[in-house]
């Protein structure tokens, strides 16, 4: 916003109802409307706010590898549903959607939606969209859980589940793109900004097909930065307006701005071989995760972007808040008992912690081994690089390891509990009881109570924490400033320039 219109008081309310799914494994066969009304403003600023991207890499969602273009096609694709801070789905392009039954969802999208060019956006542009993502490195593991798109109607996309999911509609939130390139071989959305360039920058300015979007920023400069280092320098310097970091690297947060918690889905974890050792008992399992002190580990190792494990599902989730059964600090004297009961000697309980270069992991993993020999083990860290890191979990060289994974929207555990799992490392699949209550769960023919109780007693790992992104942004702007994974300028009509 320019000064000449700073008296002027801008305001917007955006509302946003929806009707989630229940969270009952039972399909209940009815429809899900979703409501989204929303108020607009006047746009006025073409050059105060900008945003970083890679010049070297594509724009084209389903080939972008970094993560500030990934950032700014969410302004230029629209995706059927959003995710908010607690996981739920809110409705971006689907109006409804329904369960026909375990394994099948339809979801609805109005008629008359078009693309920034005009071209019409149907169920068809849906499932072409969907197809691409699948097979993207963004989307392919997020969408593991749907094995197919198919179109019923030009307003019905007819997805096929992988497994028995009433929380299915969660993953879809990849971006639907028209197939086709504009004038200047810019990837067209339907998005609330479109690719555009002049006098030899790329810039966005606003999609004038996307109906009642009128943002104070009509335009976006882009502003080509590659380096993750050079990102975070230069929000501090203000060559750009806001940036979103994923703190996959312990980025530092010592940054001169603006910062907000952005929760993920990002599981660390320490993952036990229920193979060999005495790792194989039950009861020292169970004493290593009573012994942890999670919020010690989050305050520590991820300077208090995370939250505490409390479940094997994120505390902020439905099905966190349903399940929560692990104390978020150390319970020493639970965990001696565990270990007398465990049967082995003191001077049997020996254990090494595998764990690779990744400084926060490095750091959890130094509190991990506090921790323990607190409750009475004698424990070793083993830091390797990468390739030896993966190298040892392959053929089950360790006791526990330091893991994180990303847990997919509807927070499915087949990653840990199904053959083809990348995180089933050290769990005996074929003596769980945990494995077993889970797919007993996704078949319908268990409860996740069921599974959540066996999960507790077996411990085949040890949930630590839900990692944490960060969202920083100048100190000169203004507004709520509302942003979620994938979702990070979920307001960003109502922002503007003090």
């Amino acid at each position: 916003m320019t000064k000449k219109y700073l008296s002027v008081l801008l305001c917007a309310v955006l509302i946003v109802s929806v009707f989630a799914a229940c969270s009952s494994n039972k399909n209940d066969g009815e429809d899900h409307t979703l409501v989204t009304e929303t108020t607009t403003q006047l746009a006025t600023d073409e050059t105060g706010f900008k945003l970083s991207y890679s010049q070297s890499d594509s724009l084209d969602p389903y080939k972008t590898k970094t993560l500030n273009n990934q950032v700014v096609q969410t302004l230029v694709f629209d995706s059927l549903f959003v995710l908010d801070g607690s996981f739920e789905a809110q409705p971006s392009i689907a109006t409804s959607y329904s369960y026909e039954n375990g394994k099948t969802l339809n979801v609805t999208i109005p008629s008359g939606i078009v693309f920034s060019d005009g071209s019409k956006l149907t169920a068809s542009s849906v499932v072409s969209s969907f197809n691409r993502a699948k097979d993207s490195p963004h989307w392919e593991n997020m969408l593991k859980g749907i094995s197919s798109a198919s179109t019923v109607s030009d307003t019905v996309v007819r997805f096929k589940l992988s497994y028995n999911n009433p929380h299915a509609h969660n993953l879809l939130t990849f971006a639907i793109a028209s197939g086709d390139s504009d004038k200047n071989g810019y990837p067209i959305g339907s998005g609330r900004y479109k690719f555009d360039e002049g006098n030899g920058t790329v810039f966005l300015s606003v999609n004038d097909k996307h109906e009642g979007f009128e943002p104070h920023f009509s335009k976006i400069p882009l502003v080509n930065i590659s380096s993750e280092d050079s990102i975070e320098n230069a929000i501090n310097i203000g060559n750009v307006s806001y940036v979103y970091r994923d703190m996959s690297k312990g980025s530092d947060v010592k940054m001169q701005s603006n910062k907000k918690a952005v929760n993920l889905t990002n599981l660390v974890f320490i993952g036990i071989n229920g193979f060999n050792g005495i790792t194989k008992n039950n009861y020292v399992r169970r004493a290593i995760s009573l012994a942890v002190d999670r919020d010690v580990i989050v305050k520590s190792a991820y300077r208090g972007y995370g939250k505490s494990a409390t479940s094997p599902f994120h505390p902020a989730s439905k099905l966190g808040k349903q399940t929560s059964i692990f104390s978020s600090g150390a319970d020493l004297a639970a965990a001696k008992q565990a270990l007398s009961q465990s049967g082995y000697k003191e001077e049997e309980l020996k254990l090494d912690i595998l764990v690779n270069n990744n400084a926060d992991r490095v750091a959890a993993a130094k509190l991990v081994k506090q921790q323990l020999e607190t409750a009475g083990f004698a424990v070793t860290i083993n830091q390797e690089n990468n390739k030896g890191y993966y190298e040892k979990l392959k053929y089950r060289s360790f006791d526990l390891y330091m893991g994180e994974t990303r847990i997919p929207g509807d927070m499915s555990m087949t990653s840990f509990f199904t053959q083809k799992g990348v995180t089933n490392i050290g769990i005996d699949l074929a003596n769980s009881n945990t494995a077993n209550a889970y797919n007993e769960y996704l078949s319908g023919d268990g409860e996740i109570g069921s599974f959540v109780l066996s999960f507790s007693q077996e411990m085949p790992f040890v949930p630590l924490a839900y990692r944490q992104g960060m969202i920083c942004y100048s100190k000169s702007l203004q507004g709520d400033m509302q942003g979620y994974v994938d979702n990070y300028f979920s307001n960003i009509e109502d922002w503007y320039y003090n």
